[in-house]
């Protein structure tokens, strides 16, 4: 496995197109709120969105598509609800998989996934096997996952993998146990739904990434939403610690 390096220590190529973008998927439960419908029906709407939005990544040449389904934190959410996210999850990986295997999808899911049901992580398991030589799009669901615990778990990998070493512990010891080890870092962070925080995603990989806020409920998020979002992006600066005048010598060199 080809691991990426850190922003931190080289500069990535500028893009006009993100090549990875990560996505918390918020909203759901107000969207169906204001419609005087169960939550669920929220979290129906937001799984047809998850079909837009990889269809959308493939058509504008995104190669790695990260989204937040479920936190670790999510499971204090009532337990009625965690019920029905789990037989969403179940039933989206039974009808979807062949789908996302015809388009050339590879889907990954990351996190702690050992609190499934074991049907659950069967279908996982089947699902990451039958898409694994798929290479037009990285699919990634973030599924009872929090950004703590991937840097711990990440260093736990990394002392079993050492345990002869007591010091000097760089970033390139650490990065190759982390759950994103097989993708560059996101270049765009969306979050949908208003709120403007990136609760506990991704934490080591988000050093650099453009992060972007908008109001719009994720089962509204629609393809020119996204545009939106890209259009953003391609308004920013990426400096990653230079000068805007550096920036410039290199594009004039």
């Amino acid at each position: 496995m080809a691991f990426f390096s850190s922003s931190t220590r080289q500069v990535p190529e500028a893009a006009a197109v993100p090549k990875h973008v990560a996505v918390i998927m918020d909203g759901n439960g107000r969207w169906a709120k204001k419609r005087f419908l169960p939550r669920v029906a929220g979290h129906v709407k937001g799984v047809e969105l998850v079909r837009e939005m990889v269809r959308a990544c493939l058509e504008r040449g995104v190669q790695y598509l990260t989204l937040f389904a479920f936190s670790s934190e999510n499971w204090r959410r009532p337990q009625e609800e965690v019920t029905l996210l789990m037989q969403l999850f179940v039933k989206a990986l039974e009808q979807e998989v062949e789908k996302l295997d015809r388009n050339g999808v590879r889907l990954r899911v990351i996190g702690d996934l050992g609190r499934f049901e074991p049907r659950l992580q069967e279908l996982i398991r089947q699902a990451e096997a039958k898409t694994a030589g798929n290479t037009r799009l990285d699919l990634t669901i973030a599924a009872n996952y929090g950004g703590r615990w991937d840097i711990i778990q990440a260093t736990n990998r990394m002392l079993a993998a050492q345990p002869e070493k007591r010091e000097a512990w760089l970033e390139s010891d650490l990065e190759p146990h982390l759950s994103m080890n097989f993708a560059p870092e996101p270049d765009l962070f969306i979050r949908t739904g208003g709120e403007e925080r990136i609760s506990n995603f991704l934490l080591w990989q988000l050093a650099y990434t453009e992060l972007y806020f908008t109001p719009t409920l994720w089962p509204d998020f629609d393809t020119a939403e996204f545009d939106k979002a890209i259009a953003s992006f391609q308004q920013r600066e990426r400096r990653f610690g230079r000068t805007s005048e550096q920036l410039v010598e290199k594009t004039n060199a």
